[in-house]
């Protein structure tokens, strides 16, 4: 058979075939034309192909190591979740649309916030915060509000010394000054500390339950009388409500104002600087002060209504960050009720049993049950080695794992907090603590080697403190 390859020009009958109009270089000024061709490189396509493939397989991800960060709950995100953000009905609706034209995508935005309402305990949410650490802005704004609407000033927000750097940065941006609680033996807040602590300047404390040494608050009904009988608020910083969510509500321990990380709790893409959603509960007597726009629900239609009087008014562009938020109710309507609760409880149990299996050679910083994470620290004979626990994370690396979240919190000496996250099989949970004991056995026995780790990454060891104080922000193409 003779193949027959024709050429066809828009004079030969080809009515389809779009007129190319005037050449490209015809649009360019003679000034700015090049006098010869670059000087670039002719590869094949199978070299071009190997080589972002190899460029692929140097990058870490969830999806394709374990990534036990502490804190930042760095759990699988389900495909069927990106398909379902994809949906051309809401991933080419433009943010300008009018409400009459964006009925089903307002529909489940507003009984998204009803699911969050019952997960949390509140009574309203506005998912306008596109961050988690926006999200604590926004909820500071409304606290400064509500004070003020009181005609009662304040202008300290406590937090305990074991917080996440966001709390006191987003306290002070919001323009409050920050006062520091100490932790208990317990590693929970000393209460007698923060008796001390309140008083008529305070607005808020700003609390994580489980804490961020990954332990649950057992007096936190206690902590909550102590804020609200000074007339000031209880908030919750969301960053851990991996541990709980469906099996126990903020709202009902005290809480009067929440945020809630999306990209954490509820599996939509996580890390790498975006995308996020920090969406913001309240309690009733807060709701009048959320952010605009709010969805409401007008009969059988949905609109966005703009500010009441007392609202902080708007805190970005649009309404939230849509395709994050859709991950999400996605995640929500596939697990159910019961699905989600099944989540927090075996996010509990994945780190109890990591906590248990390595406990010999990384006691515990607190010895009593965790919750979805754990903080410990390398055993004194590792540290008398001259091991540290940068070093121990370095050397991670070299066996296949991301490492966790190091020298964190403060208060814990050399620090390493774990979070397994519900999504990880127990046979990737016991390679990882097949992984730890290597090393702690090497930090005993060659403790060299783990000075120099990682040996087997892309990239060495590097000078940390170096590149932070010189950063380099140029790029020199003659390198």
């Amino acid at each position: 058979m003779e193949l027959v390859f024709e050429k066809h020009s828009a004079g030969s009958g080809a009515a389809n075939v779009p007129d190319p109009g005037p050449a490209a270089e015809a649009l360019v000024p003679p000034e700015l034309r090049r006098a010869a061709p670059p000087a670039l490189p002719e590869l094949s396509e199978l070299d071009v192909v190997r080589h972002y493939l190899a460029l692929s397989r140097r990058q870490v991800g969830v999806d394709s190591v374990f990534y036990p960060l502490g804190s930042c709950t760095m759990k699988y995100n389900p495909k069927l979740c990106e398909e379902a953000a994809r949906l051309p009905g809401f991933a080419r609706l433009h943010p300008h649309a009018p409400d009459e034209l964006c009925q089903g995508m307002l529909a489940l935005l507003w009984n998204l916030e009803r699911q969050l309402c019952e997960i949390c305990g509140m009574d309203a949410f506005t998912l306008a915060p596109m961050a988690g650490a926006q999200g604590e802005w926004t909820g500071l704004l409304i606290v400064k509000a509500y004070h003020d609407a009181r005609n009662d000033a304040r202008t300290e927000v406590l937090v305990p010394d074991s917080a996440h750097g966001t709390n006191p940065a987003s306290a002070a941006v919001a323009g409050f000054e920050v006062r520091a609680v100490a932790s208990n033996a317990e590693g929970e807040v000393d209460l007698d500390a923060l008796k001390r602590a309140v008083g008529p300047k305070t607005a808020a404390l700003m609390l994580t339950n489980p804490n961020t040494l990954g332990l649950f608050e057992t007096r936190i009904k206690e902590i909550a009388a102590v804020l609200h009988e000074a007339g000031a608020l209880l908030y919750y910083d969301g960053a851990n409500l991996n541990a709980i969510c469906g099996v126990a509500r903020p709202g009902d321990m005290g809480f009067d104002i929440v945020h809630v990380n999306i990209h954490k709790t509820f599996a939509t893409p996580h890390g790498g600087g975006g995308p996020g959603a920090g969406p913001v509960g309240v309690k009733a007597h807060l709701a009048p002060f959320l952010p605009a726009p709010r969805i409401v629900r007008d009969g059988e239609r949905f609109v966005r209504a703009e500010a009441p009087p007392q609202s902080i008014g708007r805190t970005g562009a649009f309404g939230g960050n849509t395709g994050v938020l859709l991950r999400a109710y996605a995640y929500l309507a596939m697990l159910g009720r019961e699905g989600v609760a099944r989540v927090a409880r075996y996010a509990v149990l994945a780190a109890r049993y990591l906590a248990a299996r390595l406990a010999a050679d990384f006691p515990p910083a607190y010895d009593r049950p965790c919750m979805h994470e754990f903080v410990a620290a390398p055993a004194a004979a590792i540290l008398k080695q001259g091991v540290k626990t940068l070093d121990i994370a370095k050397r991670l690396i070299d066996y296949g794992f991301h490492p966790p979240t190091v020298y964190f919190p403060l208060i814990v000496h050399e620090a390493l907090m774990v979070e397994p996250t519900e999504t990880e099989p127990r046979e990737r949970l016991d390679a990882f603590a097949a992984a730890m004991r290597a090393i702690a056995a090497e930090a005993l026995e060659t403790p060299e080697k783990l000075k120099a780790a990682p040996q087997n990454a892309p990239v060495g060891r590097v000078d940390e403190a170096k590149a932070a104080r010189e950063l380099v922000l140029t790029y020199d193409m003659a390198r």
